[in-house]
C-alpha cells in the first residue's frame, strides 16, 4: 500500500478498538483492488470532536462501534431510512462535507443466513440480545421476511419488550418478547436461532447463551461473536449436525458493505474475510 497526498482515509471510531480486525480487514480489500485508500482505527471518548474531525479532515467515511452508534445520530446531517428505523448508525460517508449514516450490521447478517442456505421466510427465529446489533438484526429480518414469527429474549427483559413492540409497529412483522426462562419452550419449534449477545466472547470462552440440551441438528445456529471463531455455542450446535455461522463472516459482510459505500466499489469478499481471520490469530499471538 502507497500512502501520498491523494490516499482517501476512512477510519473506524468506537471504545474499545484495540480488539478489532476491521483495518486488517478494509486495507485488504483496497490492496486487491489496488485502491488509494488507507483504514485507521481510533479509540474516540469525545464523539462531537469526532465527528466535527471526519467533517473538517474530509475523511471518506467512518465505520461506528460500541458505545457510538446511537450517539452518533444527532452530529449527522442525515440517516438513511432503515437506519433511522433501526435507530443505530454503523457506518458514516462523507459527501464534501455532509454526513450520512447508514447501517450494515442487519443487512450482513441477512446476507449470512442466506449464503448458508438457511431458510428464513415463514420460520420461527429466536434472536437473544436487544442491543445494538440485535436492533439491526431484528428490523433487518423483519423487513425482508413476508411471513414468519420473530421471538427477541434478553437478560433485560423490558428492553426486549420494547425493541419487540418498536419492529412490530415500525415493519408490520409478527415480532414478540419472551422471558429467557421460557428459552426452552421457545426454541422447540423455533428452526434459526440467533445469539446477538457478547456471552461467549473472548476471554470468557468458556460461556455460552444456550445450555446444550436444548441445541438440535434442525436448528441453524448463527453466533455473530466473532472472537474466538468456533465459540462453545457454535462448536456444540455443529456436534449435534446442525447448520453454523460463526460471526467473523458477519463482521466481514458488513464490512464489504462499507467498503462499496466508501468507494463505489465491489468490495472482494473472500478476501477480506482470510485478513480478518488472519488478524484474530494475530490478536491471539
Amino acid at each position: 500500500m502507497k500512502i501520498n497526498s491523494q490516499t482517501r482515509l476512512c477510519i473506524l471510531i468506537g471504545n474499545p478498538i484495540g480488539h478489532s480486525v476491521s483495518p486488517q480487514i478494509h486495507n485488504a480489500g483496497y490492496q486487491a483492488l489496488g485502491l488509494n485508500y488507507a483504514y485507521l482505527a481510533f479509540r474516540v471518548e469525545d464523539l462531537r470532536s469526532a465527528v466535527d474531525g471526519i467533517r473538517g479532515l474530509r475523511i471518506r467515511g467512518a465505520s461506528v462501534t460500541m458505545p457510538h452508534k446511537q450517539a452518533v445520530i444527532p452530529y449527522l446531517d442525515q440517516i438513511v431510512p432503515l437506519a433511522k428505523k433501526i435507530g443505530a448508525v454503523n457506518t458514516i460517508v462523507n459527501d464534501e462535507g455532509r454526513l450520512t449514516g447508514y447501517n450494515t450490521d442487519g443487512l450482513a447478517a441477512y446476507q449470512c443466513l442466506v449464503k448458508a442456505g438457511v431458510k428464513i421466510q415463514g420460520a420461527k427465529i429466536a434472536l437473544l440480545g436487544a442491543g445494538g446489533a440485535a436492533r439491526a438484526i431484528a428490523f433487518t429480518l423483519a423487513s425482508k421476511r413476508k411471513s414468519g414469527e420473530m421471538i427477541l429474549m434478553d437478560l433485560m427483559e423490558p428492553l426486549a419488550r420494547s425493541l419487540a413492540a418498536e419492529v412490530g409497529r415500525k415493519t408490520g412483522a409478527g415480532v414478540r418478547a419472551a422471558s429467557l426462562a421460557r428459552l426452552g419452550e421457545e426454541l422447540e419449534d423455533s428452526s434459526v436461532l440467533i445469539n446477538a449477545t457478547p456471552i461467549g466472547m473472548y476471554p470468557k470462552v468458556g460461556s455460552t447463551p444456550v445450555p446444550k440440551a436444548l441445541l438440535r441438528k434442525d436448528l441453524a445456529v448463527f453466533d455473530i461473536v466473532y472472537n474466538p471463531l468456533r465459540t462453545r455455542l457454535l462448536r456444540e450446535a455443529a456436534g449435534t449436525g446442525a447448520k453454523t455461522i460463526g460471526g467473523l463472516e458477519m463482521l466481514a459482510r458488513q464490512a464489504c458493505e462499507q467498503f462499496k459505500l466508501f468507494t463505489g466499489k465491489d468490495a472482494p469478499f473472500r478476501i477480506m474475510l482470510a485478513a480478518g481471520r488472519k488478524g484474530l490469530r494475530e490478536i491471539k499471538g
